[in-house]
């Protein structure tokens, strides 16, 4: 793949992959009473961890899409590994359907495709591993 077309693919993934976030991050920072009840009465975790997940993932999001910092992107997508998986475990754990955490499955997809294509942008370019050695 070249390029610009790894670019031109990493930005749509990787904006669709912030929808899908933002869609369960805002409701977090913002404590808005669904996420609340599906976080503490359906999940069972306690519902002042929800403004915490809520606002790590707004500065992942941020780490991702804000240009230059490999290494932070590099955490940033680690992270939103942790998150996706510890929710799909949450998910499973409960007793939900798959329909239920199948959209979970599909933001952990985009998610190692735009981690994928970030790679493949960096080292493509020849900047990604001098970044790192700078950074490190």
């Amino acid at each position: 793949m070249k390029l610009k077309t790894a670019r031109i693919w990493f930005w749509i993934v990787t904006l669709l992959l912030t929808v899908c976030i933002l869609g369960s991050a805002v409701p977090s920072v913002l404590m808005l009473p669904y996420a609340i009840d599906h976080f503490t009465n359906h999940l069972g975790y306690p519902s002042y961890f929800l403004f915490f997940t809520g606002l790590t993932k707004l500065l992942g999001l941020v780490a991702i899409l804000w240009p230059g910092f490999p290494k932070i992107k590099e955490w940033a997508y680690a992270g939103f590994v942790f998150d996706l998986v510890g929710a799909i475990y949450s998910s499973i754990a409960v007793g939900d359907p798959f329909s239920s955490w199948v959209v979970i499955l599909i933001d952990l997809l985009l998610l190692v495709i735009s981690y994928l294509l970030f790679r493949r942008i960096y080292s493509g370019a020849g900047t990604y591993r001098s970044k790192l050695a700078v950074q490190g």
